[in-house]
């Protein structure tokens, strides 16, 4: 990869496609054990740091959430050294006082997907990371003060939905959201960090709500046209925030970098030849020096 290194991922989602103000940019096409990633990784340098940014749906948005190669990317950002990942995603409003525009940076989350690959582990390997909390502290602050610094109204707390999708919430689902106490509902995020966790990377997400989710009885159910204007409209701030979030991100080791040293279960002399290779950038603190 001739030295191609990052301190910090931005992973973009719905309507952030590229990154601005990005200097010294050059695109890498990598290869994972798990696929290629989403689109080839833009590296570059933001706010005086080197910067890997990753478009989640694809450049030309051509990824449904259930298609997006979640394993490859991660695992690439953890190729490139990557070791904190500021992600930004689209989320219906399962609450009256998040209107759309809001942005919400959340501490909690519950996965509801069916369909996605959820760990790095298996065949050969054992793995059960601590995730009680879901979202690096650290990082979740240094996404609240960029919003701030941006401009954009956030809130500091709250609980992400991952839902399967692409389809969007019946209303018998949305008021289920709420039921189980959801804040904010999304098709991406959740996956996200359950990976990040397992590859050692602090991650934290900010939303930005487009809509109020079908659970408002007596209004007409979402639909994509009116939710994608917000979206373009909010897609400055987005990236505005995120400079500001990449500049006040945190730059020592964060409880996520040390997840496996009490959740790999697998003694590291019986783990299979085939999945050392295989996880290579993720067990290489573990591994026995060549």
């Amino acid at each position: 990869m001739d030295g191609a290194r990052a301190e910090i991922g931005i992973i973009g989602g719905t309507g952030l496609y590229d990154m601005p103000g990005l200097t010294d940019v050059r695109d890498l096409a990598l290869e994972t054990p798990f696929g290629l990633p989403s689109t080839p990784i833009r590296l570059g340098t933001l706010a005086n740091r080197r910067v890997a940014f990753l478009a989640r749906h694809g450049r030309q948005h051509g990824l449904l959430p259930t298609e997006v190669p979640y394993r490859a990317n991660v695992y690439a950002m953890r190729l490139l050294g990557v070791r904190h990942v500021f992600a930004v995603g689209a989320v219906g409003s399962l609450r009256e006082d998040l209107a759309p525009r809001t942005a919400v940076v959340p501490d909690q989350a519950i996965d509801l997907t069916r369909r996605r690959p959820l760990s790095f582990f298996g065949d050969g390997v054992v793995a059960h990371v601590g995730f009680g909390e879901p979202f690096d502290e650290a990082m979740r602050q240094a996404w609240i003060a960029g919003a701030r610094a941006a401009g954009v109204p956030v809130v500091e707390r709250g609980t992400y939905v991952t839902m399967e999708g692409p389809q969007f919430s019946t209303r018998a689902e949305s008021r289920m959201y709420r039921t189980l106490g959801g804040d904010v509902v999304g098709m991406t995020n959740g996956i996200e960090a359950r990976l990040a966790r397992e590859a050692e990377i602090a991650y934290a997400t900010i939303c930005f709500v487009t809509d109020y989710d079908a659970w408002r009885e007596g209004e007409a159910a979402v639909e994509a046209p009116e939710i994608f204007a917000i979206i373009k409209a909010s897609a400055a701030a987005a990236a505005t925030a995120a400079a500001e979030a990449v500049r006040r991100g945190p730059t020592g080791e964060r409880p996520a970098h040390r997840a496996l040293a009490s959740g790999l279960l697998t003694p590291v002399a019986a783990i299979p030849d085939a999945a050392r290779s295989r996880l290579a950038a993720i067990l290489a603190p573990y591994l026995p020096a060549k």
